[in-house]
């Protein structure tokens, strides 16, 4: 039986792929830390992940997409522009030999951000 790969890092995750896989996630990890300067990059679920006042976005490369995590508030607010893309309660999939939606993918992580420190900023009253 195959072992089940595990990663420590982002980077070790992102090392397994081609090239041009790399570069893709390389990219997506650059405009994730730019929308969210304060967020911990850590693994989880075995998939990069963004996290600031809980989880904010993961994300993670399949044969044929990239796939992006923003939770189901995060699909639902960006449903008319995510039109182009499949699409499930908390997923969406860009496929691999597409272009990245940088803008898309950079209001998506604010508006996680946002929802975050709402959620958090209620609990601090809560």
């Amino acid at each position: 039986m195959e072992e089940k790969q595990t990663f420590q890092t982002t980077d070790e995750y992102i090392h397994q792929f081609p090239l041009e896989v790399q570069e893709k996630l390389h990219t997506l990890r650059k405009i994730i830390k730019e929308a969210a300067p304060d967020a911990q990059e850590k693994i989880s679920y075995q998939m990069p992940t963004f996290a600031w006042n809980g989880n904010l976005i993961h994300f993670a490369a399949y044969k044929h997409h990239i796939g992006l995590y923003p939770g189901a508030s995060g699909v639902a607010a960006f449903q008319k522009e995510l039109k182009g893309y499949k699409t499930s309660k908390g997923a969406v999939q860009i496929p691999i030999e597409e272009p990245l939606p940088t803008e898309l993918i950079r209001k998506i992580v604010k508006y996680k951000v946002d929802e975050n420190a709402k959620k958090a900023e209620a609990k601090r009253k809560g």
